[in-house]
């Protein structure tokens, strides 16, 4: 994360500074010392993220995007309650300090939460500075990451009631399939034949796990020896199918690097481990047979093909923050033949 520039807007879309001080001053008396300054390091392809300093600590704090929004894509509640869960536990996640559920302050719920340095891979010029053993175990680092949360036992740490297990995959496929329709502005060729497909293949799920839902590189923090520091981004996160973090990681391997740059390339940097040795290590560290893989790397791409649609609703709105959102609606046909082509259909 960068420092906070000495010339930082005072009141960055989507935040408005005087409010929120007047709330910390009241919530959290004392945490905040001099002038509140915020930079929007995010912007809006998910939540929108800020990172807060007032010249000696920082802070990180977020909120919805703004505008149109899917239904339950972006409930801050959830964040806050899974990295609270996880605190203690071998999944590195940052503190929370605090949450805002109602719209008085900002206009949408937010949480905010500590600062946790650390590099977030996205680009494969970055990650190809460690050099290829590195890079080869960070992509193994990952795996066992994801494989940590996937052991957790949910009643353990609080989150016993965090999701509905039963059913799980063909809620989520009816979810996706109405967040597409909710945010659908174009036609989308083979998106409905994709989604028949996944229907009539359902598979049956092993036993359910802490899901992240959207588990990758650049949503890790790595600090300078290659540690991670913190899992981010839990927006997505619920009780259900472990094998749709392994078929996602599978699909953002696959496809690093696609669309320039829209879908991360880091996973192209050489000694970055091939989707067949992560998923190897993934069995090997979980003792769970990844059975079905392809059907899970399909519904992966059918789903970022709707969150594309939805940044690409936006964007037509005028309702991002932020460069490069133009091009988010070229993946979103890249990602339904990617998922067509998985389940070897054209």
């Amino acid at each position: 994360m960068p420092d906070t520039p000495a010339d930082a807007v005072a009141d960055p879309p989507g935040l408005d500074l005087g409010r929120l001080r007047a709330h910390l001053d009241r919530a959290l008396p004392g945490t905040v010392q001099g002038l509140l300054r915020a930079e929007l390091i995010e912007g809006g392809r998910s939540n929108l993220t800020y990172l807060l300093g007032d010249g000696t600590a920082r802070w990180v704090l977020r909120r919805p995007p703004l505008g149109h929004v899917l239904a339950t894509a972006h409930d801050m509640g959830r964040e806050h309650r899974v990295m609270t869960a996880l605190r203690d536990t071998g999944v590195p996640v940052p503190a929370t300090l605090l949450l805002d559920a109602g719209t008085e302050v900002l206009g949408a719920p937010w949480y905010l939460m500590e600062y946790v340095p650390g590099t977030a891979h996205r680009d494969a010029a970055g990650l190809a500075v460690l050099g290829e053993e590195r890079a080869h175990a960070l992509g193994r680092r990952l795996v066992d990451t994801l494989a940590a949360l996937h052991r957790i036992d949910p009643a353990e740490v609080g989150l016993a009631d965090f999701g509905r297990p039963e059913g799980y995959l063909n809620r989520q496929l009816r979810r996706w399939s109405a967040q597409l329709h909710a945010s659908r502005s174009r036609e989308l060729p083979g998106v409905d034949r994709l989604h028949a497909l996944l229907l009539d293949r359902l598979p049956v799920s092993p036993a359910p796990a802490l899901v992240h839902g959207d588990y990758r590189l650049d949503n890790v923090l790595v600090d300078e020896h290659d540690a991670i520091t913190a899992v981010l981004d839990w927006e997505m996160s619920t009780l259900g199918d472990p094998l749709t973090d392994v078929g996602l990681l599978v699909m953002y391997t696959e496809l690093a690097g696609v669309g320039g740059g829209i879908i991360p390339s880091a996973a192209t940097a050489p000694g970055f481990p091939p989707a067949g040795e992560l998923v190897a290590h993934y069995a090997r560290s979980t003792g769970r047979e990844a059975a079905d893989l392809d059907w899970y790397v399909a519904f992966a791409s059918f789903k970022l093909a709707v969150v594309a649609e939805g940044i690409h609703f936006r964007f037509q709105q005028g309702r991002t923050l932020g460069a490069g959102f133009e091009r988010a609606g070229e993946i979103a046909p890249v990602l339904v033949r990617h998922g067509l082509t998985t389940l070897k259909e054209r």
